[in-house]
């Protein structure tokens, strides 16, 4: 009880810094009052809701990482995969059963590439590593899969003669709709590849600016956050893949026509 006390008083003088950061905020409160641009409120909301849910996060976490059962573990992963997989969905609100198809996929896609880096001993099983990695992992797949399965949608919806086209030549549903799957996936991977191309170069990342701040030598943040970058183009490449092989059946009736009614919604 005495330890968690202490902690607990560790965790309030450490709380100084960020509260006097809120002097930024305050900051773009008032510009945005000055120019009018109505934003005050959601500002103050969005800062005061990031404060509350990074506050309670870190007591759990802290509580999970003093606990030497898998179980939690588990229970962490599948709870941002719930979280990830809702988000994705409202995203492609459109898409037929779409927030269970993304949490499928964000599901696969990321325990996959754990599963491997695992297999390689590349992060060792333990919630201080497992929890952090798998969360920047399922929450590029979120952002991917979202994106691919509304772009499809709306991809096909914009090309539906050619795609009746060519259904009516005889060509199945997929081969008819191969080409707005490419594009779809291009279109939602490119930020990720993109952001492969140029870091380091243009800004820092989280994970190897925490590591610098913390201490570790320069050399030390390159390698983990080269291991970083990997598996968040495999865990995002592979979720997205997966969630255009299982939306777009959704798309077509069982006579292999379109389904005029998944269209019809803005």
């Amino acid at each position: 009880m005495d330890m968690d006390m202490e902690w607990l008083i560790e965790f309030l003088k450490g709380m100084i810094k960020p509260v006097a950061a809120l002097s930024v905020v305050l900051m773009a409160v008032s510009l945005s009052f000055f120019q009018n641009l109505g934003l005050e409120r959601e500002m103050i909301y969005s800062i005061f809701r990031s404060f509350l849910q990074l506050s309670i996060i870190g007591f759990v976490l802290q509580f999970i990482f003093s606990q030497q059962n898998i179980l939690w573990i588990l229970l962490a992963y599948l709870f941002m995969v719930s979280v990830a997989g809702y988000t994705a969905g409202e995203r492609a609100k459109h898409v037929p059963r779409g927030k269970y198809i993304a949490g499928v996929c964000i599901l696969a896609g990321t325990s996959a590439t754990m599963l491997l880096l695992l297999l390689l001993n590349v992060f060792p099983f333990t919630p201080r590593y497992v929890i952090p990695v798998a969360g920047m992992m399922v929450g590029n797949a979120m952002t991917v899969t979202g994106v691919a399965m509304r772009r499809l949608r709306d991809d096909i919806k914009v090309q539906m003669s050619l795609v009746e086209t060519a259904l009516a030549l005889g060509a199945t549903p997929r081969q008819a709709t191969l080409q707005q799957v490419k594009r779809a996936l291009v279109i939602a991977l490119s930020p990720v590849l993109d952001n492969a191309k140029t870091v380091g170069l243009i800004s820092l990342p989280g994970a190897m600016t925490g590591l610098i701040m913390g201490g570790a030598s320069p050399l030390e943040a390159i390698q983990l956050q080269i291991v970083v970058m990997n598996m968040l183009i495999g865990a995002s490449t592979l979720s997205s893949i997966l969630s255009t092989y299982l939306s777009w059946p959704s798309f077509f009736t069982p006579a292999y026509q379109l389904d005029t009614n998944v269209f019809t919604a803005n």
